[in-house]
């Protein structure tokens, strides 16, 4: 019989693996040079700026790359109210000053705090490498599950979707008549084309409460149209969701995803890539 998330819960700690995170102040050499031009770019268009306001119009023109750092130092100096996601895109822009400039702080106080601060300022270089790696170890998670599975698989199945970074694999294209749209990190296959799993893979340092709830809510939704569907065309199509990190072990992060899979009544597997050579096997796979 398979052995469950669940009974792996009193040695969880053994089961996941932690990518590393660069140690402060370690990388502040190395945030320096990534960004201290940006410091400078930023003061140079305080400067240009009559109005917070206008500084805001000014960043939105920049080029892609320096325009979202730009934006992060302006979220910091500016509007901690507004997010780097809701400014990053240019059709935004209206609506939040619209609904947000009232509370940006003003220019010629933006000016004397900058004024105050040296170049390079290790504080904000330091803020600004926090979202350097944002989404790394996401990529690492998939990568090292895309290595292992065609180390032992590639010769019987087939695997698609991004090993790092790229398009998810978009349900209702990939599969015949589903009907939502759907992105899955991986789709696994016989090589004759019959889908056998859909994945999603997410790599949580330190979620908990309300986003815990909310991922484990969703995944719930996911896995019944999934399993819908699989049952409306007579399909041996099953869910794995690959969660390792540090953020299983938070709150009931633990017993959420073990009762996710119990849901699915063996068609759900919860998995951390040390459980894989145990858990997902060729028999669960071809189940």
């Amino acid at each position: 019989m398979l052995t469950t998330f669940a009974s792996y819960r009193a040695t969880a700690s053994k089961w996941i693996t932690i990518f590393d995170s660069p140690f402060y102040p370690d990388y502040l050499d190395e945030a320096k040079i990534l960004y201290e031009k940006v410091q400078v770019r930023f003061i140079e268009l305080v400067d240009k700026a009559q109005t917070s306001t206008e500084l805001l119009e000014i960043i939105t023109k920049q080029p892609t790359s320096l325009r979202i750092q730009l934006l992060r130092i302006f979220r910091r100096y500016v509007s901690p109210d507004t997010s780097v996601e809701m400014t990053k895109k240019k059709g935004n822009i209206p609506h939040i000053i619209i609904n947000f400039s009232d509370k940006f702080r003003p220019i010629e106080e933006v000016k004397q705090n900058l004024q105050s601060r040296p170049i390079p300022d290790e504080i904000l270089m330091a803020l600004l490498f926090q979202h350097k790696g944002k989404g790394e170890k996401g990529y690492d998670l998939t990568e090292s599950f895309f290595l292992w599975f065609n180390k032992v698989f590639s010769q019987n199945y087939s695997i698609q979707g991004p090993v790092r970074g790229g398009k998810d694999v978009m349900l209702h294209k990939a599969l015949n008549n589903f009907p939502s749209q759907i992105p899955a990190d991986m789709l696994i296959s016989r090589l004759d084309g019959t889908p056998l799993v859909v994945g999603f893979a997410r790599y949580d340092s330190d979620r908990g409460g309300s986003q815990e709830d909310d991922r484990i809510g969703g995944n719930r939704d996911k896995i019944t149209e999934i399993l819908g569907h699989a049952k409306t065309y007579n399909l041996p199509l099953k869910v794995l969701i690959l969660n390792d990190s540090p953020g299983l072990l938070l709150g009931s992060m633990w017993n959420d995803y073990a009762n996710l899979e119990q849901y699915g009544q063996g068609r759900v597997m919860v998995c951390t890539l040390k459980m894989l050579d145990e858990r997902f096997t060729q028999s669960w796979l071809d189940s």
